[in-house]
């Protein structure tokens, strides 16, 4: 039976969870002037650290507030609850290994279950430029599900006799396996979870307005110069293919985020981790998440390189660029009221300008478009630190891991948001889009197999000259006999193909 996954806050985390504490930015605020009893002492291998008394993290955590003040970036929920799922996975492999006890595994377990369904999220401070690894990170998830097992077991935070962060919580692991099968289970559920759903929501309303729209004859457009009749129709349902398309890609590309690295340890020899830990913990994690994983078929490959996520984040990018054609184009057909296009018309959601009255911009499609640019940035990111894998580990996988999420998390929203907030609410100025394509100089098209191209093309440039729509200049020339000129300028037939 699947795992029960919490609904993650609705507010996005590169807005909510970017407003860290201050004592969280700045930890030297937390100890400076306060008295004895409001931090405890703990030890790591470089010596005693000052933690504050009432943080689950330990030492190694502590190091790392005070290493890594670069940015305000914050690894994503989603990735924290994921890391915590490891571990929880872990505890209840070696349980049954009997690697580890049943009174610590089960207190290890609570606790990760906790950060799992979305406890203790303040306890995850750490800058998202770090050590290439995650070292950081996978520690700090350590330390505070370590405390909260010690708690559990009536003990004070920071007795690592009771429950020690290294020894038990990290029992058959390295970072180095754990921070990139935390990436992968991550970006599957937020793929699965939002990014998938919000694409076939944006499909489903591209396709309706497809057949709403099936009948407006409109002008066609290449190079922005006329060009032969289309309908609205058949445009949205160009868009709608590509979002269908979009989903394929992901979908296919996600099949390789599905392999994890897990029990490579290290360098990927599975070295000081159970001969069965690898295969049983995937097991557990497939059944944990209801999603089917497999094991890496290469460890060293797993270890190395990132190049699922580079291939992932790859369709990401080429669905960036769809939606930016879609969103650009609905800008276009939008424009006006009455100096543009004009052959649409956007749901009308807030006012446009703060010195026009009456303006009303294209909002929703701009702050698409916005999203797209970053998407595409992101995966540049993720591709250069794809590169990042140096003898037997990528070392730029936190940077990774935070893209990805984040590209995942911006085009599922941006899809939503077009859908709901836009494309179900688009109108057609059909009078318009018909005087259009009634003044298309592209008609002459359909005459070229009656009458030849250069003469259509002559027919063509006397239309122009004399501001005439082609049917007016072939009615006067009587080049084409009425009954063939019909049949050949009727603009409902040109949007099926075919010849005269």
């Amino acid at each position: 039976m699947a795992h029960k996954r919490p609904p993650d806050n609705d507010i996005p985390h590169n807005i909510k969870e970017k407003n860290v504490l201050l004592s969280q930015q700045c930890p030297e605020r937390r100890l400076c002037g306060m008295v004895e009893d409001s931090y405890r002492v703990e030890r790591d291998p470089m010596g005693e650290v000052k933690v504050p008394s009432e943080a689950y993290y330990g030492a190694e955590t502590q190091r790392a507030i005070e290493n890594f003040k670069i940015s305000e970036l914050r690894f994503q929920r989603v990735f924290i609850r994921n890391l915590a799922l490891i571990k929880l996975a872990a505890a209840k492999v070696n349980m049954a290994l009997n690697l580890l006890n049943e009174r610590r595994g089960k207190a290890i377990v609570e606790a990760a279950e906790r950060i799992w369904t979305g406890e203790f999220y303040d306890e995850f401070p750490l800058d998202v430029f770090q050590t290439g690894s995650g070292t950081s990170t996978n520690m700090n998830v350590n330390e505070v599900i370590a405390n909260l097992a010690i708690e559990k077991l009536g003990g004070k935070k920071g007795n690592k006799k009771v429950i020690h962060p290294n020894d038990h919580v990290n029992l058959g692991q390295s970072t180095n396996d754990v921070f990139p099968t935390a990436i992968h289970l991550a970006a599957v559920e937020a793929t699965e979870r939002e990014l998938i759903p919000s694409l076939r929501e944006l499909h489903s309303a591209l396709t309706e307005k497809a057949s709403e729209l099936e009948d407006v004859v409109k002008a066609g457009r290449t190079h922005w110069q006329d060009a032969v009749p289309v309908t609205l129709g058949q445009e949205f349902s160009g868009y709608a293919s590509m979002m269908r398309h979009g989903i394929t890609r992901i979908e296919a590309t996600e099949t390789g985020l599905r392999e994890l690295p897990i029990g490579g340890t290290a360098v990927g020899t599975g070295l000081n981790t159970h001969s069965d830990f690898p295969t049983m913990i995937v097991k557990k994690l497939s059944i944990l998440t209801g999603t089917g994983y497999r094991l890496a078929e290469n460890p060293f490959e797993a270890l190395q390189g990132r190049g699922a996520c580079v291939e992932f984040s790859g369709s990401l990018k080429t669905l960036a660029a769809d939606l930016t054609k879609i969103a650009n184009d609905l800008r276009i057909l939008s424009s006006g009221p009455n100096t543009g296009l004009g052959e649409i018309e956007l749901p009308a959601v807030q006012p446009g300008s703060s010195i026009m009255p009456g303006k009303v911009n294209p909002v929703i499609p701009e702050a698409v478009r916005m999203v797209a640019a970053r998407v595409i940035g992101n995966d540049l990111t993720i591709t250069l630190a794809g590169q990042g894998g140096e003898m037997e580990l990528n070392v730029m996988m936190p940077i990774i891991a935070y893209c990805l999420l984040e590209s995942i998390e911006l085009e599922a929203n941006a899809a939503k948001v077009l859908a709901e907030r836009c494309v179900r609410g688009i109108k057609a100025d059909r009078e318009r889009c018909l005087r259009y394509a009634e003044m298309s100089s592209a008609l002459a098209t359909a005459i070229s197999s009656l009458v030849g191209h250069d003469k259509a093309a002559e027919v063509v440039q006397e239309a122009n000259r004399r501001g005439k729509t082609i049917r007016e200049v072939l009615v006067e020339s009587n080049l084409v006999p009425k009954e063939k000129l019909d049949a050949a300028l009727d603009l409902r037939r040109m949007t099926k193909g075919g010849r005269v």
